[in-house]
């Protein structure tokens, strides 16, 4: 599913659904498109690659294959604190390629109506942040939806995803 929906009232998007997986970084809650994740899992022993990008934790073996591993909640600037027994990597699917997103915890698969999500305020949309595609209101809450194939720039997916 395309991210570059026009986030409007139009009728034809009120009823579209979008199926999310829900996860924290701190206090904030993000969301990603369900069909970009392939599992999720509990954090296993993380092998450090040199001169690799701050944000880059290292490499794990899923099953025989090697994986990247982002923490992002460096990724995105955000105080970094330890892992604990909540924290999961979420693995995903960027441009075709295998990473593993680590997070505070996952919460929940939802289902959210296009009609109740809205582009970023401006100030939140700055060019640093285009990975942010629109927040979605529940209830009395908001959730911040994430572009997964946004989250690197070009240069760092050549660098971090080649193979």
């Amino acid at each position: 599913m395309s991210h570059s929906l026009k986030l409007n009232n139009e009728t034809e998007q009120r009823d579209e659904i979008l199926q999310l997986v829900n996860f924290n970084l701190g206090k904030e809650e993000f969301a990603v498109d369900i069909l970009k994740i392939q599992e999720i899992n509990r954090v296993v022993e993380i092998t450090r690659v040199p001169k690799s990008p701050d944000f880059v934790e290292g490499v794990i073996n899923l099953r025989g294959k090697v994986i990247p591993i982002i923490d992002l909640r460096k990724r995105f600037g955000l105080e970094v604190t330890g892992l604990t027994k909540e924290t999961r990597i979420i693995v995903v699917d960027i441009d075709n390629k295998v990473v593993g997103l680590i997070v505070d915890a996952v919460s929940e698969v939802l289902r959210l109506p296009v009609g109740t999500v809205e582009p970023p305020p401006p100030m939140v949309a700055g060019i640093d942040s285009e990975y942010i595609y629109g927040v979605g209101k529940l209830e009395d809450r908001l959730l911040i939806l994430l572009d997964i194939n946004k989250f690197l720039t070009t240069k760092e997916k050549e660098k971090l995803l080649k193979t």
